[in-house]
């Protein structure tokens, strides 16, 4: 009997045959999961928001501050300007007052006591025309002032000349040439003066001694 031929494939055992089977005891695979960083990444944030914060807050309270240093200097130049805008107009001005002045200065009192009316009447005019050409500019800020009697301050008045007279200190205002004026707080014009010399110098401001305890 004769035997039939192996075909490719048969003979082999049937657990070649078999797929092999998955192998049960295996553990399974395990995928990367990205690590849970929210709970160390809320501190960190909390931080960069509350120094933004901080320094929204520094600089709100900068622009405030420019905000009202601008508001005072602007309230300053407006006030400035309105003082101080007659400043070159009350100076031309002067120079009416001191012809009223001097045209009042030389009429002696005798002559105005002995004069006639139409005099006195002319002498009268110049008076109340004066008295109300300095009215209407101290109503804008311009007075007159007389600084006779008083220590000489360069800032105030301008030394013309020296007049020796030892009854009064040295460096005092004894004549005046021509009058001065300010505007608001500052100088429009200085007084003309003349200054004592040859008397006694003022006293010294009492200094207190480096030395010496507080009481």
């Amino acid at each position: 009997m004769t035997a039939k031929p192996n075909t490719p494939g048969q003979g082999a055992s049937d657990e070649t045959l078999k797929p092999a089977a998955a192998n049960d005891s295996a553990s399974p695979v395990d995928l990367e999961t990205p690590e849970d960083t929210s709970g160390a990444e809320a501190p960190d944030r909390v931080a960069q928001l509350e120094a933004e914060k901080i320094d929204l807050k520094e600089k709100l309270l900068r622009t405030l501050a420019d905000m009202e240093n601008l508001r005072r200097r602007t309230e300053r130049e407006v006030t400035d300007a309105r003082t101080y805008a007659v400043a070159n107009f009350a100076r031309d001005v002067l120079d009416i007052a001191d012809n009223l002045q001097r045209a009042l200065d030389a009429v002696p009192a005798e002559a105005k006591a002995a004069a006639d009316p139409g005099l006195k009447a002319l002498i009268e005019g110049v008076e109340l025309t004066e008295r109300s050409l300095l009215n209407t500019l101290e109503k804008n800020g311009v007075k007159k002032f007389d600084p006779t009697g008083e220590r000489f301050d360069p800032n105030f008045q301008q030394a013309m000349y020296e007049v020796p007279d030892a009854s009064v200190p040295a460096g005092t205002v004894v004549q005046v040439v021509q009058t001065g004026y300010k505007i608001g707080e500052r100088i429009l014009r200085p007084a003309l003066v003349g200054v004592s010399k040859g008397g006694a110098r003022p006293a010294p401001a009492e200094q207190a001694s480096p030395n010496s305890d507080d009481a």
